[in-house]
C-alpha cells in the first residue's frame, strides 16, 4: 500500500503542486532508485543475512512507515521526491528477510503456497489501497490517506513483536568462508536470467500499479471511484489467482513432477499470457476491455509465486539473503523504467497505445529467460574460492 498509494493520488497530487506528466513520472520513479540500489549493492541482503532477520525487517518498516507519514504533509515536489526515496531505502530489506525465513522454515513442495501469500498481500495492497484510496481521496483528500496509512504501518509492529519467529535460525551468523560471495553468485546464469526474468514481470507489474489508475481516469474518463473499484479488483485477482497457481504447484511437486517443470510451467505460462493486455487499449467497449484487463490479471497471478520459489531452490540457506537482493535490486529497476517510459510516451503521443505494447513485448521477454535461461531448479554447488590467501613454507 505504500508504495502505490502515491499512483492512486497521482492525478491530485500533480494538480495540487502543478507537476508535468515528467516530473509526476519522477515522483511515481523515485522510491525504486534507493529500493533497487540497497538491493544492488548487497546492503539489504548483508543486513538479512547478517543480522537477526526479524529486526532488521522491523527496522525497514518503520522507517518507510515514517516515510509515508511525513509525505501526507510535505508541500513542494524535492521534499516528497526525498521521502519517496526513503520510502526505498526501508522497503528494500523486505524480500531478502522473506527469503531468508521461507527458505529456513519451509521445504520445496510448500514454498509456492508460502511465496504466494506473500505475493498475494502484496497484490492485495495496491488493491486495498487502490479502493480505500480513491474513495476517501474524493471526500477527505489525498493528504489524510498518507498521513493514516504510514501510522497504520507502525502498529503493524506490535502483533509482528509478539507473534515474530524466535528461534536460532533467523539470526544465524555463518562464517565468512562457508557463505557465497556476490562473485559467486554472479557465476551462476541462473542469477542472470532470474534478474533478468524478474526485470520483465516488474516492468509489467509496476506499468499497472503506477499507470493503471491514470489510465482509467485520462483514457476511459472514470471518475475516481470507478477508477477505485476497477483497479482494485483487478490487483485482488492477481493476488487470489496467484494463492491459488502457488497451492497447485505444491501439489503438483507433492505428487512427483520436478521443481523445474513446474515452476517453468507457471512462470512461461503466466507470462505469455499476460499479453492479453494489449487489446485493452484497442477496444472501445468498456465491458470487453474490463474483461480483457481482468484476465491479463489472472494471467499474471499464474506467475507470481514462481519467481521467488525459483531463487529459493537455486539459492539455498546460504545465499537466500544475498541471491534474492541482487535479483529483486536488478529487478525493480523496472520500477523506475516502468513509470518514465510510460510517462514519456503518453507525454509525446497523447495516448496510451505504444506503453501497453511496450509492457507486452517485454512480459514475453520475461517468459524466455524464466523458461529457456534458467538452469535445472535445484540448489546450485557454489564454487567459493579461498578468501585468504596461502602462506608458503619459509627456508632457511
Amino acid at each position: 500500500m505504500d508504495r502505490s498509494n502515491l499512483s492512486v493520488g497521482a492525478t491530485d497530487i500533480q494538480r495540487d503542486l502543478d507537476l508535468t506528466n515528467y516530473q509526476l513520472g519522477l515522483l511515481l520513479s523515485a522510491f525504486f532508485l534507493t529500493y533497487a540500489s540497497f538491493q544492488l549493492l548487497s546492503i539489504a541482503g548483508w543486513l538479512a543475512d547478517r543480522f537477526n532477520v526479524c529486526w532488521v525487517l522491523s527496522a525497514g518498516l518503520f522507517v518507510w512507515s515514517l516515510a509515508t507519514m511525513f509525505t501526507g504533509v510535505a508541500r513542494t515536489f524535492a521534499v516528497i521526491f526525498g521521502l519517496r526515496l526513503l520510502l526505498g531505502i526501508g522497503e528494500s530489506v523486505a524480500y531478502p528477510a522473506y527469503a531468508r525465513i521461507l527458505v529456513n522454515h519451509f521445504p520445496e513442495h510448500h514454498r509456492g503456497f508460502a511465496n504466494a501469500l506473500i505475493d498475494a498481500a502484496t497484490k492485495a495492497g495496491p488493491a486495498l489501497g487502490t479502493l480505500l484510496g480513491g474513495l476517501l481521496m474524493l471526500r477527505y483528500g489525498w493528504r489524510p490517506f498518507f498521513i493514516v496509512l504510514g501510522v497504520a504501518g507502525m502498529i503493524w509492529l506490535l502483533p509482528w513483536y509478539r507473534w515474530m519467529p524466535r528461534d536460532p535460525s533467523v539470526a544465524a551468523r555463518k562464517e565468512p568462508g562457508e557463505v557465497p560471495t556476490v562473485a559467486d553468485i554472479l557465476r551462476q546464469r541462473s542469477a542472470w536470467c532470474t534478474a533478468l526474468g524478474q526485470f520483465c514481470s516488474n516492468y509489467f507489474w509496476y506499468f499497472l500499479i503506477t499507470w493503471l489508475p491514470g489510465y482509467l481516469e485520462k483514457e476511459r474518463h472514470f471518475p475516481k471511484d470507478k477508477m477505485a473499484f476497477f483497479g482494485s479488483f483487478s490487483f485482488f485477482l492477481i493476488g487470489v489467482v496467484s494463492l491459488t497457481g502457488g497451492w497447485l504447484a505444491d501439489r503438483w511437486i507433492l505428487r512427483g513432477a520436478t521443481p523445474t517443470l513446474v515452476r517453468k510451467t507457471f512462470a512461461g505460462t503466466g507470462l505469455a499470457l499476460s499479453t492479453i493486455i494489449l487489446p485493452v487499449v484497442l477496444v472501445r467497449d468498456e465491458r470487453t476491455a474490463m474483461a480483457l484487463l481482468f484476465l491479463a490479471c489472472v494471467a499474471f497471478g499464474i506467475y507470481t509465486p514462481t519467481i521467488f520459489a525459483m531463487t529459493q531452490t537455486l539459492a539455498g540457506p546460504l545465499a537466500a539473503g544475498k541471491w534474492t537482493g541482487l535479483q529483486n535490486g536488478f529487478a525493480n529497476l523496472a520500477g523506475v523504467a516502468a513509470p518514465l517510459v510510460t510517462g514519456w510516451i503518453v507525454d509525446r503521443t497523447g495516448e496510451f497505445y505504444l506503453a501497453f505494447l511496450v509492457a507486452a513485448i517485454i512480459a514475453l521477454a520475461g517468459a524466455g529467460f524464466l523458461v529457456l535461461g534458467v538452469g535445472r531448479i535445484e540448489q546450485v554447488q557454489f564454487r567459493i574460492h579461498a578468501r585468504v590467501g596461502l602462506v608458503g613454507p619459509r627456508s632457511g
